[in-house]
């Protein structure tokens, strides 16, 4: 089986933060919203049904830990939580912290205006409460 590389465009357009047991856990470098992303570390997974009965129940179980931990760590009025995959390909699902005076509120982010970069000290203080609100056999060691 090949290894896991990350797609191309989630390179360009994320930030690394840790790995889970089966997911790269990345954040999106746009500082209207709160936004993390799920890749599981499954080479050749396009859909959530491409993974065994195993990783489809850990992508999800990681999928609520995060969710958990977002609503934590920024109190959001929403979760959004979606794999939609119409320009990337790879299997990653997006989980979005929606507040009612973002950017793009009650509408879909996507579409919604240009990114805008992440400066060092939000990136910072972003991870930093992620990953205070994550359970402690998730956190990086």
């Amino acid at each position: 089986m090949p290894d896991f590389v990350l797609d191309a465009r989630l390179q360009q357009d994320c930030l690394p933060i840790t790995d889970f047991p089966l997911c790269r856990l990345l954040m999106m470098n746009d500082a209207r919203f709160p936004w993390f992303l799920l890749v599981p570390r499954v080479p050749g997974a396009h859909d959530a049904i491409d993974l065994d009965a195993d990783d489809y129940r850990r992508l999800w179980d990681e999928s609520g830990e995060l969710s958990r931990a977002m609503r934590t760590a920024f109190t959001p009025h929403k979760l959004n939580v979606a794999a939609l995959g119409n320009q990337v390909a790879q299997l990653h699902v997006h989980h979005v912290a929606r507040f009612r005076d973002d950017a793009a509120w009650p509408r879909p982010i996507w579409g919604e205006g240009a990114p805008e970069a992440c400066d060092e000290s939000l990136v910072a203080h972003r991870r930093g409460e992620l990953l205070a609100a994550l359970p402690g056999r998730l956190r990086p060691h």
